[in-house]
């Protein structure tokens, strides 16, 4: 049962019940939300960037969980990394090119239990027009009813590693890592 409960709660962030009997919709909270990333720097540093106020829409069939899908989207441009410099360098033609609206997306392919309170979570990410199959390894942190919005919530963390040359992003690889750290947490509320 504490399978069950974790799959549901990490697809879609907790149905607060036991019964449902179709799919239901569930949001995440962007306002907590974050995907941050890390990739090495010539050997000297480690260096960090974010994602947030990112959405995401997420349907849970809870009678076949399988059955259930997960869409996020991220607009390119929203990245922070601390330093406009390298923010703009980011967003230039030698390694997004990006424009105004270019989003990378993240959908759901397979969720495979694999404890009380983690999962795999497989996946086909978009980003620089180049889509991969991805997997997060994920683990619950707590689902229940939120304090203060009083409905079905629940936050969980998971992390991943992309290369980054596999999505056309490898300007200087390997002296600047093409491995990149992907760390997410994330707290998903019922739609309304």
């Amino acid at each position: 049962m504490k399978n069950l409960m974790f799959a549901t709660a990490l697809v879609l962030g907790a149905t607060g019940t036991t019964a449902a009997l179709a799919a239901e919709k569930y949001t995440l909270d962007p306002s907590h939300s974050q995907v941050m990333f890390n990739y090495e720097h010539l050997g000297f540093s480690t260096t960090y960037g974010i994602f947030s106020g990112f959405e995401g829409e997420i349907m849970f069939d809870q009678e076949d969980p399988a059955a259930s899908s997960v869409t996020v989207s991220m607009p390119v441009m929203s990245m922070f990394t601390g330093w406009e410099q390298r923010k703009d360098h980011f967003m230039s033609d030698e390694f997004f090119g990006a424009q105004e609206g270019d989003m990378i997306t993240f959908t759901s392919t397979g969720i495979e239990v694999t404890g009380e309170d983690t999962a795999l979570i497989t996946g086909d990410l978009t980003m620089n027009d180049v889509t991969k199959s991805v997997v997060l390894d994920a683990k619950l942190n707590q689902m229940g009813d939120h304090p203060q919005e009083g409905k079905p919530w629940a936050g969980f963390d998971a992390t991943t590693t992309i290369v980054r040359s596999d999505f056309d992003l490898g300007a200087f690889a390997p002296y600047v890592g093409d491995e990149v750290q992907v760390n997410i947490s994330v707290e998903a509320m019922k739609a309304e």
